[in-house]
């Protein structure tokens, strides 16, 4: 159930969904293109394709979509007018989508996510976007309608059907169909074959040169690059062919002369290689070349009467001349952790064509659009990356789908039934970045069937020769990579505990510490892990506890020590699965809905970055603009309580939560977005070094939430950061207690010790004696089933809460450098509960943290944290009486009332 839904739980009695059931369907064969009309229903967003019906006696187009055999669901707010859901028999048994999981369909849907209704005329081959309700459009013979789920605006300039009225009229020669799953096998490319084919036609093992050419080919010297990245990592091979391009950035960047304008395309190759290789950007061959492409962006085109030479249209980078030149740049300053110019990523999305494809050339707005399946997977990787642009990458990829044989393939251009091996194996990386695993795995198999004896490829299927132009592409796709995500960094053990961590950690065995592999064992053993995949809200509970959940996640990332394990609970939230209540992460984060919470979106988008996932496609979701809209503009006035002042986050009350969605927005690139919430975060520092625990300040002084704040500080870094960082430990250290804890709300805290120990190690060298002393006092904390106790001195008895912090804590890993690659792990099998399981019973206490701001379904929703993130506001029924209705104050007053241990 969605906070939506949750919000009318005291009026279920009385108030119903409005739910109309299909006539006897005529079916589309029965209408002509006189007679009747025809609605087309895409499913393609669930699953599934497009479905056609029809009505041989039309009048209005929403008995036209009753009588052509679908289901619909109204709003509890609009009632059946509002179409929230459709469903059709043939598909899914006749489920409605989006299913209650996603929708609540209590108020009026997010105009990002819903049902847009569409016309077309008699003859009209050109889609209208509907200005009226589905009851209020009167049908004639031969009219056309079609729903499509998505986003649009209210001119319906986005968003349109993929495919044309022509197509799904009546007498029509098919139903369109975004494309069937794939029946060719898939394979694995010979890597090392490839790259050292690709070695061999290297001059002097460091450049490519053409036959019968002198100079050499700077672009395909680079691409060579990139695979060899891709194949070996870092290798002696690869840093010959990156020496060679930073000795000639000014031959392959500049072609016309140093005084000329740089040619945008070989300046963001070269970037690229500066990020893959683990090299600066901005001092790469003696050029910043990040700079360079930030300064040749076109304000205008040749429509101004005031061109800039090399522009075609605003936004272009100059000389660009092409969508990959185009792409390669906003990508470049992407990984270079630079917010390209909003109308560079703008121009990409205008290049897509009508039917979802993204043509090759820099084209105008108007003129002749023809797209191909490998740019198209290039600007779909880019513009994923880029996020904000979600409709054009959903277009591009029922495009790439429409596009792909039954073998796996993808012919290069329009009309031609060829197989490509460029064009397949950019549609691959693009496909599985979105997540399209299987029409991937047949590309790639594909491609592995037509690699040459030799190791290269040829640019079409036919071919017995191999190309240098066509292997690059084929050897990333069969890597399971791409230029989005290439890099030759390895995990680099950090020595313990780390000095400012960075990196990607392992799992640390330091001296006198706890046992971490007797905590990850409990942490994951089955009666405490349900299915391996979540943990609950409470002995005996089937409701999944999100933010524990990822607490946990958090702990198994930082030791390393059961990447199996966290694989099954990043899966499960990434894929939204459902807990024995039938609830998925979205009810807990509320995103998507008018509550939605900023830090559990931000705790959630952490986690993805922290493992590896993209933030922007995770959960279903891109996390990263969702937790933007998140940010306030300003305090919000009675009787909405949202917003505690500008710069906070919606519905996040603590500064564990405002840290979390802080860390999220900066691990992901967002510096210019997480700008303000820094500022407020900086401001909540007293005078002391410490921080509160709750926003607004109640000036309480809180050993937890300071540490938190400085480890965000850490991360955002800069003159006016360290200072508070520095101000932070020394405040931290000065709390410390004789026998190595800290205080916290339970007393002599194990969360506050952990806390402590993960924010003293961001400058370990003048606190060494004090984490050492931290880290016995919780060795002395852990039980003999490997959990650790609420506090010293209270109930004895391993707790969950305390231990997923004390497990991730004890390795001094800051929250916003853990990192944890789960490659070479496999989905995990769930398994069936376990009645035998005992359940093991926890002692309640210092939480250390529940997530913070509110449970998007109710309940007490997740606490937990290892990096709490707030207040856990119980039910919606809380949030509603308590957040709306008492204000701020009276929330803390009744949740420490209530649950004194969970206050964050």
């Amino acid at each position: 159930m969605s906070i939506a839904s949750a919000l009318f739980v005291l009026l279920a009695a009385c108030v119903t969904f409005l739910t109309t059931t299909p006539a006897a369907a005529d079916g589309v064969g029965a209408c002509t293109a006189t007679k009747g009309a025809v609605v087309a229903v895409d499913f393609g967003p669930f699953g599934g394709k497009v479905e056609r019906g029809c009505d041989t006696t039309p009048t209005t187009g929403y008995d036209l979509l009753h009588d052509g055999g679908f289901t619909t669901t109204g709003t509890q707010h609009d009632g059946p007018a509002f179409i929230c859901r459709i469903g059709y028999g043939a598909f899914n048994a006749g489920t409605q989508y989006p299913t209650p999981d996603k929708e609540s369909c209590v108020l009026t849907p997010q105009a990002t996510a819903y049902w847009s209704y569409w016309t077309a005329a008699p003859g009209q081959d050109e889609w209208t976007y509907s200005q009226y309700g589905a009851m209020d459009r009167k049908l004639k013979d031969g009219d056309v309608d079609a729903w499509v789920y998505g986003g649009t605006d209210v001119g319906g300039t986005t968003g349109k059907p993929t495919f044309t009225p022509d197509e799904v009229r009546a007498g029509g020669t098919h139903t369109p169909d975004p494309g069937g799953t794939p029946t060719g096998a898939p394979g694995k490319v010979d890597l090392t074959a490839a790259a050292t084919w690709l070695k061999g036609r290297l001059t002097d093992g460091e450049r490519v040169v053409d036959d019968g050419a002198t100079t050499p080919n700077y672009s395909l010297t680079a691409d060579t690059a990139y695979a060899l990245a891709a194949v070996d990592g870092k290798s002696a091979a690869l840093d010959m062919v990156t020496d060679f391009l930073a000795a000639h950035v000014g031959d392959f960047g500049y072609p016309s002369g140093a005084d000329q304008a740089p040619d945008a395309t070989a300046v963001a190759r070269l970037a690229l290689l500066a990020e893959v290789t683990e090299r600066d950007p901005r001092a790469f061959g003696g050029r910043d070349l990040i700079d360079v492409l930030t300064k040749n962006v076109c304000v205008a085109g040749p429509e101004s009467g005031d061109a800039t030479p090399g522009c075609t249209a605003k936004g272009d980078f100059r000389s660009a001349s092409y969508t990959e030149g185009q792409a390669l740049s906003v990508l470049a300053l992407l990984r270079a952790g630079v917010t390209p110019p909003a109308t560079t990523v703008d121009r990409l999305a205008q290049l897509q064509c009508k039917d979802g494809g993204i043509t090759s050339i820099l084209i105008r707005p108007g003129e002749y659009c023809d797209g191909d399946p490998a740019t198209t997977g290039l600007v779909a990787l880019v513009l994923h990356k880029a996020g904000g642009h979600g409709d054009v990458v959903a277009n591009a990829r029922t495009y790439l789908t429409k596009a792909q044989r039954a073998d796996g393939a993808f012919p290069g251009y329009t009309g031609s039934t060829t197989g490509s091996v460029t064009a397949t194996a950019y549609a691959a990386q693009a496909l599985r970045a979105l997540g399209d695993t299987k029409r991937a795995d047949a590309a790639v198999g594909w491609l592995a069937r037509h690699q040459l004896k030799g190791g290269g490829f040829g640019f079409e299927e036919s071919d017995t020769d191999p190309a240098l132009y066509a292997t690059p592409p084929a050897v990333l796709a069969g890597a399971g990579t791409s230029l989005v995500t290439l890099t030759t960094k390895k995990p680099v053990p950090p020595s313990t505990p780390p000095t400012r961590p960075t990196g990607s950690p392992s799992a640390p065995a330091p001296v006198t510490g706890p046992d971490l592999k007797k905590g990850v064992a409990y942490l994951t053993k089955a009666a405490n892990l349900k299915q391996g995949q979540y943990y609950t809200a409470g002995t005996g509970s089937a409701r999944a506890d999100f933010g524990l959940t990822i607490d946990g996640a958090y702990a198994l990332a930082a030791t390393g020590l059961s990447n199996a394990k966290l694989r099954g609970i990043v899966d499960f939230l990434d894929h939204r699965g459902k807990d024995g209540e039938g609830r998925t992460v979205d009810d807990w984060t509320g995103i998507g809905t008018p509550y939605a919470a900023g830090g559990s979106i931000g705790k959630t988008a952490l986690l993805a970055e922290a493992v590896g996932r993209d933030p922007r496609h995770f959960a279903g979701h891109n996390l990263i603009a969702a937790l933007a809209k998140t940010v306030c503009t300003k305090p919000s006035t009675a009787p909405d309580r949202s917003c505690a002042a500008k710069g906070a986050y919606r519905y996040a009350p603590s500064v564990f939560a405002q840290s979390l969605a802080v860390m999220a927005q900066l691990r992901a690139g967002e510096k210019a977005a997480a700008k303000q919430p820094i500022a407020y975060l900086e401001s909540l520092q007293q005078p002391s070094g410490a921080w509160p625990s709750l926003i607004p300040s109640t000036n309480d002084s809180d050993v937890d939430s300071t540490a938190i704040a400085a480890m965000t500080l850490d991360l955002a870094g800069g003159a006016t950061a360290d200072k508070a960082v520095d101000k932070a430990l020394a405040w931290i250290a000065s709390k410390q207690l004789t026998d190595g804890g800290f205080p916290g709300a339970a007393g002599d805290s194990v969360n506050s010790a952990a806390l402590a120990v993960q924010a003293l190690s961001l400058d370990a060298g003048p606190y060494t004696a004090k984490i050492a002393k931290a880290r016995k006092f919780l060795a002395s904390q852990q039980n003999t089933d490997g959990g650790f106790n609420v506090a010293k001195g209270g109930q004895r008895g391993s707790d969950l809460r305390a231990s997923t912090q004390a497990v991730g804590g004890a390795t001094g890993i800051s929250f916003g450098r853990l990192e944890r690659s789960l490659t070479g792990t496999s989905p995990q099998p769930t398994p069936s509960p376990s009645s035998s399981a005992p359940d093991i019973i926890t002692t309640g206490g210092d939480s250390a943290g529940s997530d913070g701001g509110t449970s998007a379904s109710g309940g007490d929703g997740g606490g937990g944290v290892l990096a709490s993130t707030g207040v856990q506001v119980g039910a919606l029924a809380a949030i509603a009486t308590l957040l709306v209705l008492a204000g701020w104050r009276t929330v803390i007053v009744a949740r420490r009332r209530t649950d004194p241990g969970s206050r964050r």
